[in-house]
């Protein structure tokens, strides 16, 4: 047999699901991976059983460390450093240490373990750690000589930092999403705790806003590695290069020039840094239309407080004694259990859920005693089986009316008048709003003449409509109203200027857009099925009549 083929053979997991002294197994493996981080490669099976914590047989160690050999967890090598006789080298004396395959078993088991007992936490500090270190990268850019060590060093804290924020926010997430559900939480405990874990969340809520906002603008500094826009793609070539040079050689490259295997590891190490920091400022910075992890863990953060609250209240609603409905269909359950027969379970089930036959169709008694006596089987095909008569209660009791004066149809035209008047009223403002509005051509958003009220709903619903298709990367959009009445063009200048729009309640300002609004007629002219006005167009007379 080959080595691929005995590789293959294999089954290195075996000893987890063995029938016999799996846990023996375990903790022999376990003293091999201690031995391992205290730099010890070879044991002898006197040195395994003298580390296990109970007392264990020889014999029994001796057999268990064969059969882990077998699996291909530990390498059985001849041990010859105490022969003193021919006896003794005859006889079976072996040295173990871990193989690759059993190496890696027990740190997937590791990691199981771990990923078990993690319950995470939203790290607060990590943020400020993060904000620190880019902070610091900035300053190894600017300078005119690179310290590859100094920045090898902060790209490797802000990797691990980033690292521990996204694995422990992601476990909290879902153990918080656990205790939400009442899955593996304690009610008692949960609400002892939940006060502190509320105040918890909105402190790291009010810290995700204002250090990612850091973060963002500090990661916008550095720049793009995929563009050369800053000074990142100097560092992350600087730690490429200095890993490089202390990277082992690779054997299984031979045949390459020395040269040319460097450059490559120089390469790849290179594109395992942009992939990193890609990462990163897809946790920080919404990009291609995708909104970043950060808002997304702000916004699953932000839900989970009145979830919270939510389970308080249903938690109390038990605790004083009041029913629901998972507590009804326990207890129905339970009469269903205490039923004495199908019969009283079926009357029951009527009872509680009042699943009857059609009121006007009902089965005769005759039918209904000629099947409790021959009742056909359940296979029997419907054309066999024998007819169900049935007693058409509306035929026998002849037409069904409510007795007495009908009632009095309500005259509503009052009322329709009102409304008529009113949607006439919202027809004029708007079509007045859309007019003042228009600006026939391209024009500065700086420039807009002074609004009314009425206008100046109907400009910030455009304005809205607009900037909600606007991305980090955008320079113009297009964006339709609601009800199709009107098209809004936006266009970023090539100035940072700043605009005031003028209304008879106040100064609106921001940045400054090249803007141009155009009316588009009646929605009803181009068959539109959307409503007329804007919601809150309407002067105060007009309110106070709707109201």
């Amino acid at each position: 047999m080959s080595s691929d083929d005995e590789v293959v053979s294999r089954r290195p997991f075996t000893y987890l699901t063995a029938q016999q002294h799996s846990a023996l197994y375990r903790a022999i493996m376990g003293v091999f991976v201690e031995a391992k981080q205290r730099f010890l490669v070879h044991l002898r099976p006197e040195d395994v059983q003298a580390a296990l914590v109970d007392r264990v047989e020889l014999s029994a160690v001796a057999a268990a460390l064969d059969s882990l050999a077998g699996w291909g967890n530990l390498r059985a090598d001849a041990d010859t450093g105490r022969v003193t006789s021919v006896e003794d080298f005859y006889r079976h004396r072996y040295l173990y240490q871990l193989t690759r395959e059993g190496e890696a078993v027990e740190e997937a088991l590791s990691a199981y373990d771990a990923a078990l007992g993690r319950r995470g936490a939203l790290q607060a500090v990590a943020l400020a750690d993060i904000a620190t270190q880019l902070r610091a990268l900035i300053g190894f850019g600017a300078a005119e000589r690179l310290d590859e060590g100094k920045v090898h060093l902060a790209l490797i804290t802000l990797t691990h930092r980033f690292n521990d924020l996204a694995d422990n926010a992601r476990a909290f997430m879902g153990s918080l999403q656990r205790t939400i559900d009442l899955h593996d939480a304690d009610v008692e405990v949960f609400l002892a705790y939940k006060d502190r874990l509320i105040d918890y969340l909105e402190r790291f809520i009010a810290d995700l806003v204002t250090r990612g906002a850091q973060i963002a603008g500090l990661l916008d500094e550095l720049g793009d590695p995929r563009r050369d826009d800053g000074p990142l793609r100097r560092l992350l070539v600087g730690a490429a290069e200095r890993e490089a040079g202390d990277a082992a050689p690779d054997p299984t490259v031979v045949d390459a020039e020395p040269e040319g295997a460097e450059a490559a590891a120089r390469l790849a190490l290179y594109e395992t840094w942009v992939r990193r920091w890609l990462g990163l400022r897809a946790w920080f910075i919404a990009e291609g239309g995708h909104e970043s992890q950060a808002r997304l863990l702000r916004s699953r953060a932000r839900s989970a407080v009145p979830q919270l609250l939510t389970v308080v209240g249903v938690l109390n609603e038990r605790r004083a004694g009041r029913s629901d409905r998972s507590a009804d269909f326990r207890a129905l359950a339970l009469w269903f259990a205490q039923a004495p027969d199908d019969a009283a379970r079926h009357r029951l089930w009527r009872s509680a859920f009042g699943l009857h036959a059609a009121r006007h169709l009902t089965v005769d008694a005759q039918t209904l005693a000629a099947r409790e006596q021959d009742p056909p089987a359940a296979g029997t095909p419907w054309h066999d089986a024998p007819p169900i008569h049935i007693s058409p209660q509306l035929r026998k009791t002849g037409s069904y009316e409510r007795r007495g004066k009908p009632n009095r149809v309500a005259d509503r035209s009052d009322a329709r008048r009102f409304l008529a008047e009113h949607a006439h009223r919202e027809r004029v403002q708007l079509a007045a709003a859309r007019t003042l509005l228009a600006t026939h051509g391209v024009t500065r958003l700086g420039r807009l003449p002074e609004l009314d009220p009425v206008t100046f709903g109907l400009f910030l619903h455009l304005l809205g409509d607009a900037l909600a298709l606007w991305r980090p990367e955008t320079t113009h959009v297009v964006a339709t109203g609601h009800d199709g009445s009107m098209e809004i063009h936006l266009t970023l200048p090539d100035d940072d200027a700043r605009a005031e729009v003028h209304t008879t309640v106040g100064v609106f300002s921001g940045p400054d857009f090249l803007i141009e609004i155009i009316d588009l007629g009646e929605p009803g002219e181009r068959g539109d099925l959307g409503t007329v006005g804007e919601p809150g167009m309407t002067d105060p007379d007009t309110e106070e009549i709707g109201a």
